[in-house]
């Protein structure tokens, strides 16, 4: 490998794997969270923020206002399911609170339907 051939840390890609970020967890705790759930940010009395890595924090600027979780992954680059299992963290600790779409089953439903009756019409 010659000088020019060499890679720095932004170049390599993420150096944390997700599983360490999670810290190996796969579903966040308590119910999942939809794509397009709303998560907002709660501001506690005493918030304890110790323990909390980076990326929770990021998230948690993210959260100001109300933002559904697949943009809140967009945002962060980081894959759905870890932001799935930061958001449960959160939540647990009592910083974010979650709106969840009542309607989901009935609006994707709704979604299949209407793109059914678009291929039938072609």
């Amino acid at each position: 490998m010659t000088g020019g051939d060499r890679w720095l840390d932004r170049d390599a890609g993420p150096v944390v794997r997700s599983y360490a970020l999670t810290g190996g967890r796969t579903r966040p705790f308590g119910a999942g969270l939809d794509l397009i759930d709303l998560v907002v940010r709660i501001r506690p009395a005493d918030p304890d923020l110790r323990g909390l890595g980076p990326e929770h924090r990021q998230l948690l600027g993210l959260c100001a206002r109300p933002v559904a979780v697949a943009d809140l992954a967009a945002e962060t680059d980081l894959p759905l399911g870890v932001v799935r299992v930061l958001l449960g963290d959160l939540q647990e600790r009592g910083l974010v609170a979650v709106a969840a779409n009542a309607d989901t089953a009935s609006s994707e439903e709704d979604v299949l339907r209407s793109v059914l009756d678009g291929l039938r019409t072609l």
